[in-house]
């Protein structure tokens, strides 16, 4: 638009005021706050409104009340120019280093609940934005340095924001600190009191709330929007004067619209047919459905008043399309009925807190119309005889959901006006069951429901002989895979008037089940049916006498199972209360936790469990990722076209053209690799893989070339569009599978120095065995989900070089492949790491080609360039963890002691051999935990036409270790005894340890596996539990549980590592390391042992130097061999490299220091410092450390017992409880090691439980967003938490006596996995009991890995229901009964 025009996008972001002439319409709120402001808290985390990093505060102010109201919000979807005269606060404006920070930021930093950091910013918004909620609520005072919030409602805040780091726990911790309703005693590790301390835990003691302290809406945009009131009385304000106007945005091509009448939206439909119009609410649909171009016309529907009104009356309750769905639940909320309290709490586990609190109802229902989006919404309402009124253009009509629903597709000639929801139920509420249900992986929302349902029917108590009848019914199902939300009115016919049996619900089931049918290709379709019959089974179980279950002789009649028993049916002949009958797991727990921590002074303050450096400003979003580092003049974005095919000749790549086309700068390939250059992406000891496919692509997902543009959006959209012609005649069929690889003989080979040693004769082994098991077991792979995805910055800079900002854990590697893709030396490369926001081994070799792509871009066009792929991208080129294939022989005698044990092991390595060569030694290394007499295997690495796969946390070791578990508890079924006997019968002794860990064992007393094993099962009441689950399981049907105690044994190695100590003229200390920060608290360890180690100066300790010391960048240029920050031992090692670098300091300061002491008597550091410099004194001292052989190598221990609950009718798994005792040797600082526990513990579950990293036929990716890869969350975690972190004593060889933590503990998490297996045993042998599996036995069975909930639901019976129903009624029919 004009500069000129009065028109003007206006709004405040952390007070300060912001007014624009110019805007791009499809400019989200995010892009802006990162590219053109300093506030860059706010973080890119999907780009889709499901991790959650990216949440701030939307304020708005009513003048009419003198009113602000604020809510979260995700700012990658929100459009800029949506936030006209409101206030964004973000992070930064809650508090920062200079102005002091917030109480949350200093929370979340003392409970350590940062680790990586980059989810941290959006945490803290989420629960700020809870506590501004909780304090305009009518609810008492509560006590001074609390919040008006509760636990519970804490723990909610942050129930839509991922962490991969810290396992959630101290984020929980951090959050519930602030409610009045929580025991401060019951709260985890932190920094502001020790547990026994005098005064114990104390509120005072805390970082003070004050809940005034933030002002969300300053007053000179209050005063702006009074003094351009357009109609005092209503409140409408000069946003809406520019209804039918011009535009807000930089051209009249793309511009931005705000009518105010329906009248008014026609008109300009009219005005602008032919053009391409986007409909603006809070535009969350677009994190489903991705824009991949521009619009033409963007309209605001938000201010006309027949879309945003609410309306109550006799009839019920009217509210318009444009509502949100946080404002449906608050007035939902505010009747007192049992199915508008209902619907209000199942729109609560709709997507998460801050889409709701932008997304709109209306809009959640056109998706479901239009697009076939699987709405909870639209099935919900569908079962209460909800109706909407829509405009066509000449008339308003109103019509049925139902008949909404099934009308052709909506095109943008109809508008949906408004949903009314009927209380036509209110006077037979009392006759009224009305229920709801969502099958999902998270129980709080924030993932699509498998299937949903809602049921609502009068309720009729006749005469003890014909019981309970049903009618008037409603069966509401959705999302099963169908077009839209149906009644499934054959089964309602059938069951209205009917008093229901056995014999007439099974009936009904089958009349279910020829309805619920999902279209082909979706995916679980058996077991979408199979819910629908569970969930009917629930709502009328209640009501049928038959389906009532006798109490069962349990042996002990006063065993009580709290909370978690299943809830006893309703028998009452009087059916006053049944419209309050709720399902039985319909909330969460809060979560509780246990830490055991031993602290030691030997070393202080190494030893000491301070907090994270740099925690507090990860908190307020000024600690600096690489993506957060400002654009240099004229930088350009780019972003890759992968290959969606597996092995096909490149013909060409066509850009279509489009809007976002027109930004495109270049596009980058091989053919711009300069001479003297390589095309090379990555390199590892083993090999290298190329940056880009030349004439072949070998894979899909292969980078092809990158598009260079304007903005990393309009990159996006380019790359995303690009047609690429491919070729596959006279090409072989690609290899996929690693039976495929078998076949045609494609395996990388394995150098004999990586190859395992095998142990003992096999072949006596097998002869002295009683029973031998031949058997398979199948292994996925898993996606890093590192938070930050990969990322890079290139800086030409003078003389040929190139300076390379990259988010990688080996910036050497880096520096390396960039020089030999240029063709220069490597002193003209200079790369620079900080910091990484999460990498867990996806930022290793996988970085290298996106520093690498990046830089060429750089090269070729001599202007910087930067890269930040979506996630998408990310997850399609990524790689992942090593799926596998193993096929096992194992003998063993009667009493469970194995004899012997061989593995046939096929592993999909990808396209080139990154690290895999090494994955047959880690896997081997992590399955002889157990003595298995004699050991033997066959272990082939397997080349596909797939990704690279490359080490992921814990790389081959959670596999092996999961493998040898799952062996053991097939011995143990196979001979009917509990698997924990099996287990700690091949416990290793000593000198069985020193047979399979040739070298590696150490001395006898460092072997604390037998001792912890048998501490946990005492500190858990491991062997009482199992009594207790025995009890439930024979208590209740339909929900089973599983308990297992699960031991590891995880060899690491060190590395040689750099190190550099320098100490300035005023006393302060700068230290250089190789290794990078991760979130593993690298840096805070190094900080304690350069102040310890500088500290000894000072025999009596007086002198402590943390406060001096800062840890600084990783530089290639300034300290070479940095190497890998990898395998757990990089801070150890870095400790190491300091602490001997500061022992050289120390000996060339001692004879300065006895001097000044005899002339001054003490010597403070400073003063040392001072005359050290005058004398020329070198106060700078570096080492590359290199670890003796003979000690480089050493074993970790630890044990986990978890218990578990599994839904039969839905196969949902609640974790309900874990206990910990994991070996640290002598922690260097436990508070960073528990959080690595905890946190390697949560990912696995993903990997055990939830995260399936899926491919087409192809083998291109498609698990590729938030919306279809599900990591754990808030309420995805054991409910009872509780952990040791065990200081073992003194071990000689260690680095002060300590040992690893970062990937050890996530081979724990199998113990998940094994409980489910026991539970899903009890589960199948119910099945059994009337009818299942035809005879065969129940036993048996190959639990996944992930054992997702229709993996769990299939093991259970996906026709359970019926067949209970079926011997229900044999049962009565020859009188046995129960």
């Amino acid at each position: 638009m004009e500069e000129n025009t009065k028109r003007k996008l206006v709004f405040a972001i952390n007070g300060r005021r912001f007014k624009l002439s110019k805007v791009d319409p499809s400019t989200t709120l995010l892009e802006f706050l990162r590219s053109e402001t300093p506030f860059r808290g706010a973080k890119l985390g999907c780009g889709e409104g499901g991790c959650g990093a990216c949440v701030v505060l939307l304020s708005k102010y009513d003048p009419s009340n003198d009113k602000v109201e604020g809510h979260a919000v995700s700012s990658c979807l929100t459009l800029l120019c949506s936030i006209n005269l409101c206030s964004i606060t973000t992070t930064e404006g809650l508090g920062s280093q200079r102005d002091g920070f917030h109480s949350i930021h200093q929370r979340f930093s003392g409970f350590h609940a940062s680790q990586c950091g980059f989810c941290t910013p959006g945490m803290c918004m989420s629960l700020f934005s809870a506590l501004v909620n909780a304090a305009e609520s009518e609810r008492p005072d509560p006590p001074s340095g609390f919040s008006k919030i509760t636990a519970s409602e804490a723990e909610e805040s942050v129930a839509g924001n991922i962490c991969r780091c810290t396992g959630y726990r101290p984020i929980l911790d951090a959050c519930k600190s602030f409610a009045a309703d929580i025991d401060l005693e019951d709260l985890g590790l932190n920094s502001f009191w020790k547990k026994g301390d005098k005064g114990g835990s104390n509120v005072d003691k805390l970082p003070r709330y004050r809940p005034e302290g933030v002002c969300t809406f300053p007053e000179f945009l209050k005063a702006e929007i009074k003094s351009s009131l357009v109609d005092s009385t209503v409140g409408r304000v000069a946003q809406l004067d520019i209804a039918n106007k011009s535009d807000l945005s930089s051209s009249l091509e793309h511009s931005w619209h705000l009518p105010v009448s329906v009248k008014g939206l026609y008109g300009l439909l009219k005005e602008f047919e032919g053009r391409r119009i986007k409909w603006v609410v809070g535009n969350t649909a677009s994190g489903v459905y991705k824009d991949y171009d521009q619009y033409e016309k963007y309209i605001d529907l938000r201010c006309i008043p027949e879309l945003s009104m609410i309306r109550k009356d006799d009839k019920g309750i009217e509210v318009g399309a444009a509502v949100t769905i946080s404002k449906a639940i608050e007035v939902l909320r505010e009747e007192k009925s049992v199915v508008f309290t209902k619907l209000a709490e199942h729109m609560k586990k709709v997507a998460s807190q801050f889409i709701r609190n932008t997304a709109s109802l209306g809009g959640n229902l056109i998706l479901a119309q239009r697009d076939r989006f699987p709405s909870d919404i639209a099935t919900i309402l569908l079962a209460v005889d909800s109706s909407v009124c829509i405009y066509n253009g000449s008339e308003t009509i109103w019509t049925t959901l139902e008949e909404f629903l099934t009308r052709p597709k909506l095109d943008f000639g109809t508008l949906l006006l408004s949903v009314r929801i009927p209380n036509s139920f209110q006077s037979t509420e009392m006759n009224l069951v009305f229920k709801t249900y969502r099958a999902s992986p998270r129980p709080l929302g924030n993932a699509l429901s498998h299937l949903n349902a809602a049921f609502l029917a009068e309720i009729f108590d006749h005469n003890k002989s014909e019981g309970v009848v049903l009618k008037n019914l409603r069966l509401a199902f959705g999302a099963y895979g169908n077009d839209h939300a149906i009644r499934a009115k054959k089964v309602e016919e059938f069951l209205d008037g009917k008093s229901v049996t056995a014999s007439v619900f099974l009936e009904a089931v089958r009349l279910l089940r020829v309805t619920i049918v999902p279209r082909e290709g979706t995916s679980h379709p058996s077991y979408r049916c199979s819910l629908a019959v569970g969930f009917l089974f629930d709502y009328i179980r209640p009501f049928c006498e038959q389906l009532q279950e006798p109490p069962r002789n349990i042996g002990n009649p006063n065993c009580n199972f709290n909370k978690y028993d299943v809830a006893s049916s309703c028998k009452s002949n009087k059916i006053e209360n049944v419209g309050e009958l709720e399902h039985s797991k319909e909330g969460v727990s809060l979560l509780s936790a246990k830490q055991v921590i031993k602290f030691s002074k030997e070393y202080h303050p190494v030893g000491d469990p301070i907090q994270k450096a740099g925690a507090e400003i990860q908190a307020s979003g000024e600690a600096v990722y690489v993506d957060d580092i400002p654009s240099p003049s004229g930088c350009l974005h780019g972003a890759f076209i992968c290959s969606t095919v597996p092995l096909a000749h490149i013909k060409g790549i066509e850009i279509k053209s489009s809007f976002a086309s027109q930004k495109i700068v270049s596009l980058v390939s091989a053919r711009d690799i300069p001479k003297g250059g390589t095309n090379i992406g990555s390199q590892s000891m083993f090999g290298t893989e190329l940056l880009f496919a030349d004439d072949l692509t070998e894979f899909a997902g292969q980078p092809l070339g990158l598009v260079i543009a304007e903005t990393q959006r309009f990159a996006n959209m380019v790359a995303n569009r690009a047609v690429v012609n491919y070729e596959t005649e006279a090409i072989e069929s690609p290899i996929l599978t690693v039976e495929d690889a078998v076949r045609r003989s494609s395996f990388f080979e394995v150098p004999s120095f990586l190859f395992p040693k095998q142990v003992g004769d096999f072949s006596k082994g097998m002869a002295e065995a009683d029973h031998k098991i031949v058997s398979e077991i199948k292994l996925g792979s898993q996606y890093y989900f590192y938070m930050e995805t990969q990322t890079a910055l290139a800086i030409p800079d003078e003389d040929d070089c190139m300076v390379v900002y990259s988010s990688s854990q080996c910036p050497e590697n880096v520096q390396i492949v960039i020089a030999r893709c240029l063709g220069i030396p490597q002193n003209n490369v200079r790369v620079i790491t900080r910091r990484v926001g999460g990498g867990f081994g996806g930022k290793a070799l996988r970085s290298i080609p996106v520093s690498t792509a990046c830089a060429l871009a750089a090269y070729k066009l001599r202007r910087p360039v930067r890269v930040y792929l979506d996630r998408k991208t990310d997850m399609i080129m990524a790689g992942g963890r090593h799926p596998m294939k193993v096929n096992y022989s194992v003998g063993f005698k009667s009493d469970g002691k194995i004899t012997a044990l061989h593995i046939d092991l096929l592993i999909n390595a990808g396209i080139s051999e990154d690290v895999s060569p090494i994955m047959p030694h880690n896997i081997i290394g992590a399955l002889k935990k157990y003595d298995w007499g004699a050991l033997s295997f066959d272990i082939k690495v397997c080349k596909t036409n797939l990704p690279s796969k490359s080490a992921m946390r814990g790389p081959g070791e959670v596999q092996g270790s999961f493998i040898a578990d799952a062996i053991l508890e097939h011995v143990a079924s196979f001979l009917f005894v509990n698997a924990d006997i099996v287990k700690e019968k091949n416990l290793h002794t000593y000198e069985s340890l020193r047979l399979f860990y040739e070298g590696n064992a150490g001395e006898p007393v460092e072997y604390t596996l037998p001792s912890i094993f048998d501490k946990l099962a005492s500190s858990s009441s491991f062997v009482h539990r199992v009594e207790m689950i025995k009890q439930f399981n024979i208590i209740n049907k339909w929900r089973k549980r599983g308990i297992s105690r699960v031991p590891i044994v995880h060899q690491v190695t060190l590395r040689p590592t750099p190190g550099k100590v320098s100490v300035l003229s005023d006393g302060s200390i700068v230290v250089e390391v190789g290794g990078i920060e991760l979130g593993q608290g690298l840096w805070t360890k190094v900080k304690q042992m350069t102040a310890f180690a500088l500290g000894r100066l000072w025999s009596d300790g007086s002198h402590n130097l943390l406060e001096k010391v800062r840890v600084i960048q990783a530089d290639t240029l300034s300290l070479i061999q940095g190497g890998f920050t990898a395998g757990s031992t990089t801070s150890e090692s870095s400790c190491e490299a300091v602490r001997l670098s500061c022992n050289v300091l120390v000996e060339r300061l001692l004879p300065l220091k006895k001097r000044l002491e005899e002339q001054m008597g003490s010597v403070s550091w400073d003063t040392l410092i001072q005359q050290a410099s005058l004398e020329a004194v070198n106060l700078s001292s570096s080492t590359h450390w290199a670890p003796e052989f003979s000690s480089m190598n050493y074993l970790n221990y630890g044990v986990a017992a978890s218990e578990v609950e599994i839904d039969l009718l839905t196969g949902a798994t609640e974790f309900l409880r874990t206990d910990i005792i994991y070996d640290c040797g002598q922690s260097l600082n436990p508070a960073v090691d528990l959080g690595q526990i905890e946190g390697a513990f949560v990912q696995g579950i993903g990997f055990f439980i939830h995260e399936e990293y899926l491919s087409n036929s192809e083998g291109l990716v498609v698990s590729d967003g938030t919306w279809n890869y599900k990591v754990p969350t808030v309420d995805t975690i054991p409910r009872q938490f509780n952990v040791e972190v065990l200081n073992s004593g003194h071990h000689k060889e260690r680095v002060l006596s300590s040992k690893a933590s970062g990937e050890p503990p996530l081979l724990l998490a199998s113990s998940i996995h094994c409980a489910m297996r026991e539970a899903i045993r009890e589960a199948r042998k119910e099945f059994a009991s009337y009818g299942g599996f035809k005879g065969s036995s129940p036993t048996p069975f190959h639990l996944e890995v992930p054992a997702t909930m229709p993996v769990v639901k299939e093991l259970c019976g996906l026709d359970n229901v019926e067949k209970y129903l079926e011997s229900l009624i044999s049962s009565h029919s020859t009188g046995n009964g129960y």
